[in-house]
């Protein structure tokens, strides 16, 4: 069902609940995250008109989305789409936790 093509856009949900939403430290580890996939990331609160480049500190902090709300992902291009949007899913669901090395 999953298919590989370049074509292909992967997608996912998740609901922020970070106590005080994508400030500085969350948005910074998601951005971090991202950039260590070769696809396309984008992000944005549900329902807003502008999917934002999750690669961008700046633009996700800008997002300001607040707690509770629902964060939509979606990633295209490179053989990594899939597990990037199931990575910051996973990110974003287990509250931003300090990595673990």
């Amino acid at each position: 069902m999953l298919d590989k093509a370049d074509g292909q856009i992967f997608s996912g949900n998740v609901r922020l609940i970070h106590a005080v939403g994508m400030h500085a430290r969350p948005a910074v580890k998601l951005t971090k995250l991202a950039k260590k996939f070769q696809a396309q990331i984008s992000v944005r609160v549900e329902g807003a008109a502008e999917w934002i480049n999750a690669k961008s500190v700046a633009k996700i902090m800008a997002m300001r989305a607040a707690h509770g709300s629902t964060i939509e992902i979606k990633a295209s291009g490179g053989s990594d789409a899939e597990a990037a949007v199931a990575a910051l899913v996973k990110l974003i669901e287990t509250d931003f936790p300090d990595e673990v090395s």
